[in-house]
């Protein structure tokens, strides 16, 4: 989450509520949502609940304000989780609280044609092409935002003569890291029961979160090295 998100006070759960609390306030106006769904935007970063020394999630009332306005974004406007995070992080930064957003950022996804990518990013052909042949960017008639951001970073890295294939195993490694977690989470996949299921769709992001924890770890350490 970012910084302007994970600043909220998280000190006392009194006048919190459950995940199944949560759900029996927000289903009968979203029937989509399920714990499994809370738990992913958690991971994305659009509510960061309170954990009791049991490790319970607890939702705040500003949690429940911030869930119910990108629930309405995602439903109404098909908004992109990232747009959504900026959003609120940007209106609690502001003092305003979560609010239904201006109509002059509630846009479809948008979509690039490949020349308009390359404008969009700065990019030139040859950086793009590098980027699918290292398999960064998938290769296709038109590209969403994700895509957009990838290729500005390898614009920004292009000019520290980073290029496209001496980052060739960030894919690979990641490629590993879902294996890892697959494996790690197979004796539950392998159930056939709901609350199995839904126990490894719970445990999928807090490990990956951890895995990134020492992912983190070990670059910074490599940085101290260097004296940066």
């Amino acid at each position: 989450m970012t910084p302007a998100a994970s600043s909220r006070p998280r000190t006392s759960s009194a006048g919190y509520l459950s995940i199944g609390q949560v759900l029996a306030r927000l289903t009968p106006e979203f029937p989509d949502l399920s714990a499994s769904k809370l738990r992913y935007l958690e991971v994305q970063g659009i509510v960061e609940p309170l954990r009791t020394e049991s490790g319970y999630r607890k939702f705040a009332p500003a949690d429940m304000e911030r869930l119910r306005t990108a629930l309405t974004l995602q439903r109404d406007h098909d908004f992109r989780l990232w747009r959504i995070r900026e959003y609120l992080d940007e209106q609690e930064v502001g003092g305003a609280g979560p609010a239904a957003p201006p109509a002059s950022i509630v846009t479809a996804p948008r979509r690039y044609r490949r020349d308009e990518l390359l404008q969009a990013a700065g990019a030139s052909e040859a950086l793009l092409n590098d980027a699918v042949s290292a398999g960064l960017i998938t290769a296709a008639d038109s590209f969403d935002d994700r895509a957009l951001s990838v290729l500005r970073a390898l614009v920004a890295l292009e000019a520290h003569a980073i290029q496209p294939r001496h980052i060739r195993g960030l894919r690979q490694a990641a490629e590993r890291e879902v294996a890892l977690v697959e494996s790690a989470l197979a004796p539950l996949l392998r159930r056939t029961d709901g609350a199995s299921r839904a126990r490894a769709a719970e445990l999928a992001p807090e490990l990956v979160r951890r895995l990134e924890e020492v992912r983190a770890a070990v670059v910074h350490a490599g940085l101290d090295r260097l004296g940066t």
